[in-house]
């Protein structure tokens, strides 16, 4: 069977409010197809436009998209130009006083830097960076707390056409040895400790026991910043004090201008099987999709206080954190801490003290607020949000109708975005003003996006039914290859089969419904062929979350000799955590809801129960450990990363 079955059923909408629309920057539907529309007529000269009006140039390019080595595209290859410059200094003459940053510490400690600030500290530390010998093409990699210091250490290496590499800075030393490793990385930024949550992590002593672990390292300087003043080991020969080799720098830096096809950084992914890959992204092709998106997606107004929540570590804080609100000179708020520390309203807090008007955050992050207090928005001032956005996964119906409600009052549209680390910005996501919003489904794609759903041997599917997300045809911020493995690239994003080498492949199923929306069912992987249908997971996890009792839950598949596959239910319960006859009383409610919802066949044939999920420090579910539990093997993979390790026992066993 070549399609995939969609088995939920969403039928709420909600169009943009007058008020909305009017102040919007695509204020009709009629204006986001007269922008397709434009992508339709002439591809090349639409981005090409676009990048004239986003992107200042220091040598304006020629030419627009060269395939001629198809899939290895480029786009504006004769222009150059850099990324820092676009990011500060555009902006110094006419707002350099305006606040660019607004920090605020895991203990509540607020720091506001201005452009003009930003601006001195990042040629500081870049030309700090060039004292040390580290020029253009050579890599760095940063692991750091999430603190503005992150932000200026990737500015400062965009500033000097170094390519960064950013490891989460929840990562082992393990994982982080395989990238430094791979990227034959010459330099490290690190901090002594972070804090979150109320305790420290000892990132540079990881930092050296990453870099204990072979003789091949090329790493010859380490770069520390004091956020604690912990007793670290110190290695005259390679370590330096953040503040001290700034200390006598230039607050002046001449910027290395590089060509648009120039990497900008390399960003390592999946790394829990196999070997992690290191997407490689551009400078100007990736500068240009953050920003149309920024424009497009977050609707960004001058007036805005921007917060996306993403760590540095990952894509979405690199594109809207580190770059996107800093191209547009927007103000941003970053914070070091995590949701329930000191208390399960944090996150409402710093909305309410800081003025946040779009908040952009992570459907995983969305469930666990709801469990912490699902009431506990309503005790807190957010009049001023006007844009919320969810981003990471499928968002559930239901988190989306609390997100909508409770946090944005019945008055904010959500953006639910569906992106990729290798597509480098949004590119399935609603145009706020536009756009008639379909709970759980991220609806059209960007302009200039040609997003498709197709079957196994490559042909586009009929609305309803689902299949392989593609991407037909090249965009500006995708993924150039991967760092030393041109033929991994090829054979993992443009396979022969399926694609004929020529489509994107997203490894994300998807459907459109008869109006044409995009819903994502989950990765291909992640796909059940349970009795010779083929479900998504995530409609049978929206289902779950949909019952009052369910905060949480993932859905995975474990080998069963009749049905092909057997569903099995990983929940948490938004009350106590169920002991005794409770427990099948629960699972037995929750399997007929789901069979009352979407179908007998969606059944789950086990529900377990945990008073969590395991996550990652960013908030991801690793489904992958879930799979391994469901089969009752043992866990083999790396599970330094996980929040939550000690919760894997108690998922271990099916619930009697």
């Amino acid at each position: 069977m070549s399609t995939i079955e969609s088995i939920l059923n969403e039928a709420r909408v909600f169009p943009p409010s007058d008020a909305f629309a009017s102040k919007a920057n695509i204020p009709s539907f009629q204006a986001y197809e007269a922008l397709c529309a434009e992508a339709e007529q002439d591809y090349q000269k639409f981005w090409a436009n676009r990048a004239r009006e986003q992107i200042v140039w220091h040598k304006p390019f020629t030419q627009v998209l060269n395939d001629q080595k198809a899939p290895f595209f480029e786009w504006f290859g004769d222009g150059e130009l850099n990324v820092s410059y676009n990011c500060l200094d555009r902006h110094l003459e006419k707002q350099g006083d305006k606040i660019a940053i607004i920090f605020e510490s895991d203990d509540g400690e607020v720091i506001r830097t201005t452009y003009h600030d930003l601006h001195q500290r990042v040629c500081q530390l870049a030309n700090a960076l060039k004292s040390q010998n580290i020029r253009k093409g050579d890599r760095v990699v940063i692991y750091m707390p999430m603190r503005t210091e992150a932000v200026i250490a990737m500015q400062a290496c965009a500033r000097i056409g170094a390519i960064h590499s950013v490891v989460f800075g929840g990562f082992s030393a393990k994982s982080l040895h395989e990238r430094i490793h791979d990227a034959g990385a010459v330099a490290v930024i690190t901090a002594d400790e972070q804090i979150r949550g109320g305790k420290r992590n000892p990132l540079k002593a990881i930092v050296d026991e990453a870099l204990s672990k072979t003789d091949d390292i090329s790493v010859r300087l380490v770069v520390i910043y004091q956020r604690t003043g912990a007793d670290i080991e110190f290695n005259p020969a390679r370590d330096v004090w953040w503040h001290e080799l700034t200390k006598n720098a230039s607050s002046q830096c001449e910027p290395e201008w590089v060509s648009a096809e120039h990497p900008l950084f390399t960003l390592y992914t999946s790394g829990s099987t196999g070997k992690p890959k290191g997407v490689q992204h551009s400078s100007a092709g990736y500068l240009l999709g953050t920003k149309v998106s920024m424009q497009w997606v977050f609707d960004y107004k001058p007036t805005d206080v921007f917060w996306c929540t993403a760590d540095v570590g990952w894509i979405t804080g690199h594109s809207y954190v580190a770059y996107g609100p800093l191209a547009m000179g927007a103000t941003q708020v970053i914070f070091e801490g995590i949701p329930t520390y000191p208390h399960a309203g944090r996150f409402w807090e710093i909305i309410q003290k800081h003025q946040v008007t779009t908040f952009y955050t992570a459907p995983t992050a969305i469930r666990s607020l709801i469990k912490l207090g699902a009431d506990l928005p309503e005790q807190f001032e957010l009049s001023s949000l006007r844009l919320l956005g969810s981003v990471g996964e499928p968002i559930n119906p239901e988190a989306w109708i609390w997100f909508y409600e409770k946090v944005g009052r019945s008055r904010c549209p959500i953006v639910d975005t569906w992106w990729q680390t290798e597509t480098g910005s949004h590119t399935i996501a609603p145009m706020p003003g536009a756009v008639a919003l379909k709970p759980g489904s991220c609806t059209f794609p960007l302009p200039g996006i040609s997003a498709a759903v197709i079957d196994e041997t490559g042909q586009d599917v009929e609305n309803g039914k689902g299949g392989f997300l593609v991407i037909k045809k090249p965009f500006p911020s995708q993924v150039r290859t991967l760092w030393s493995d041109p033929e991994r690239f090829r054979t993992t994003y443009f396979p022969d089969e399926i694609c004929h080498g020529k489509y994107y492949l997203a490894g994300d199923s998807a459907y459109r419904d008869k109006e044409g929306y995009f819903w994502i069912m989950g990765r291909v992987d992640d796909v059940l062929n349970v009795s010779g249908h083929r479900l998504g997971t995530m409609e049978i996890e929206s289902a779950l979350v949909a019952h009052p009792l369910v905060a949480e839950a993932a859905v995975v598949g474990k080998p069963h000799e009749v049905k092909g596959e057997s569903v099995i239910a990983f929940v948490v319960l938004k009350g106590q955590y169920p002991h005794g006859k409770e427990i099948e009383q629960i699972a037995h409610t929750l399997r007929e809801w789901v069979a009352k919802e979407i179908g007998p066949i969606a059944k789950p044939d086990e529900v377990r129960f945990g008073e969590n999920l395991p996550k990652t420090r960013s908030g991801k579910i690793m489904r992958r450990l879930l799979r391994t539990l469901a089969k009752g093997e043992e866990i083999t993979q790396d599970i330094s990363t996980l929040e939550n390790p000690a919760i894997l026992e108690q998922l271990k066993y099916p619930t009697k």
